[in-house]
């Protein structure tokens, strides 16, 4: 039995330019007064739906500075792995470009791409550091070898090749066997986001999409107090 080949993907300008798909008919009404009731049911419908992989995946953008010491963009995509003291919380390297960026600019955006759903999320706010006690009983719970690759991981520092990686990994696992408590890097935790804006984008027929967003000057308020919601268009 012969398997077909796949042909080649046209990606001709006017192919590319021609990309496009029809939306729903489901539109956003009645939307709760607290974005985080919202976001909640929201991120339970993806993690219900089949087709969406890892539902807690976010793209986090932020503002640093390239290799030239000009200011940049960059993102990267996160786990979300905590929802509490009214911000979101994802963990990294302290060290990598992504904290060194936070550092100089706390403002940050996070993205939940839910394509399957005809959805996303895009929320603002500021980025700070959680508390050690936290990362501590987050990293805790890690598997031994994500625990191993956090201390084998000189994040966003030059590689000279894969091999070098993996003899750190192999140090670190030979000096914290599995089975043995590995403690948490002092380099490694969490930052939690305290938003400002939280956007719900519903796709909708005739490019006529649903933007409802959220939006408050203090992001230190109580999770569910002194947020605005109105409507944009499209």
């Amino acid at each position: 039995m012969s398997i077909g080949i796949p042909s080649e993907p046209d990606l001709s300008r006017e192919a590319i330019s021609a990309m496009r798909r029809s939306y729903g008919e489901v539109g956003l009404t009645d939307m709760p007064a607290d974005p985080f009731e919202t976001f909640n049911l929201w991120l339970g419908d993806a993690v219900a739906n089949a087709f969406i992989v890892e539902a807690n995946a976010m793209v986090l953008s932020t503002l640093g500075t390239d290799h030239n010491g000009n200011d940049a963009v960059t993102t990267r995509t996160v786990l979300l792995k905590d929802i509490s003291q009214g911000g979101f919380t994802f963990f990294t390297n302290y060290n990598s470009r992504k904290s060194a960026a936070i550092e100089m600019h706390s403002q940050v955006t996070l993205l939940f791409p839910w394509y399957p759903m005809e959805r996303q999320v895009t929320i603002s706010g500021l980025a700070a550091k959680i508390a050690e006690s936290e990362s501590d009983e987050y990293f805790s719970t890690r598997p031994w070898s994500s625990q191993i690759g956090a201390w084998a991981s000189a994040q966003s520092s030059p590689l000279a090749s894969r091999e070098e990686l993996e003899q750190r990994f192999a140090g670190a696992a030979e000096k914290w066997p599995e089975g043995s408590v590995v403690p948490r890097p002092p380099h490694w935790g969490g930052f939690r986001v305290l938003p400002t804006s939280i956007e719900f984008w519903q796709g909708r027929y005739s490019r006529l999409h649903d933007r409802l967003r959220y939006e408050r000057d203090n992001p230190n308020d109580n999770p569910g107090d002194n947020w605005n919601l109105n409507r944009y268009y499209p």
